[in-house]
């Protein structure tokens, strides 16, 4: 009969055995409650503020804090406030749009050249490093001068340069799969590449392609804004918070805080969407354990 020394020095399996359980850290819930703020400001921010179009030349410039204005009214007269909270919906759809376009397509390009044979993995991966000849942000002003101004165009170009990045992750993780032993038990068995593809390697490549594309996001905010600020992204006088940069730079003596409000609101999305995605890489554990 096992006594109570005896017992109280055998191992817990109970609780030996029980995975360890992945939380997010404080940073990255800090920023999953700012990107969901920002979702929300997107979608409900438009009817709770006022026409962002709306001007008044008699209180133009007006300073942050003045009464019914809580951020102040720039050059002409606009609510700055109305017209920050209703740029919010196109920034983030310049920002969400591009890198959705970019996971399907680059994941699909990444894992069929993982899978495929030596000169179809060349062909596929090599046309795409043709992109990585040029910087990223000169090719998408390249694009985007070449299209013409306008969210449709600025989305395009920003799809285009964010595909082989996104390929590049797909693939190297594809690769990383081909020679595991539960991928030669499927191809023993006789399953097509579409089967091994949609079975086998997209569930364990998905976790790191959302890590990746969850920072770009932040990325393609920063990029569409530039785009915006030199004139190829989003026209006058819709609102867009790299457009509220470009328009508040003349008076970047006189009224400073005009340029600073959308630039700081391009940093906390930038910001909060690589902390998030950060967050997610150690919640997923992308490099832990495949998935069979």
């Amino acid at each position: 009969m096992t006594t109570l020394t005896e017992a109280a020095s055998l191992p817990d399996t109970t609780t030996a055995s029980k995975p360890r359980r992945r939380r997010m850290t404080v940073s990255a819930t800090v920023a999953g409650v700012v990107v969901l703020l920002i979702v929300l400001t997107a979608l409900a921010g438009p009817l709770l503020v006022g026409d962002p179009l709306a001007g008044d030349t008699a209180h133009r410039l007006l300073p942050a804090g003045t009464p019914g204005h809580v951020l102040g009214t720039d050059g002409q007269g606009r609510d700055v406030l109305a017209r920050l909270v209703d740029g919010t919906r196109l920034s983030l759809l310049a920002g969400l749009i591009p890198v959705l376009f970019a996971a399907v397509v680059g994941t699909g390009l990444g894992v069929t050249a993982g899978l495929s044979g030596r000169w179809g993995q060349r062909l596929i991966m090599r046309t795409l490093d043709v992109f990585y000849a040029f910087p990223a942000v000169l090719l998408a002003v390249a694009i985007a001068a070449a299209l013409g101004s306008g969210l449709s165009n600025a989305i395009i170009a920003l799809a285009v340069i964010l595909v082989p990045p996104v390929a590049r992750v797909a693939e190297t993780e594809t690769r990383r799969l081909v020679d595991l032993d539960y991928m030669e038990a499927a191809r023993a068995s006789g399953a097509r590449r579409s089967a091994i593809a949609l079975r086998q390697v997209l569930p364990n490549v998905a976790p790191p392609v959302v890590v990746y594309c969850t920072a770009l996001i932040g990325l393609s905010i920063v990029y569409a804004a530039g785009l915006s600020f030199l004139g190829l992204g989003i026209s006058p006088p819709t609102a867009e918070w790299g457009l509220m940069v470009s328009e508040h730079t003349q008076y970047i003596y006189s009224a400073p805080f005009l340029a600073a409000i959308p630039a700081l609101a391009i940093l906390v999305a930038s910001v909060a969407f690589n902390v998030l995605g950060d967050g997610l890489r150690d919640l997923l554990d992308v490099r832990g354990e495949v998935r069979a």
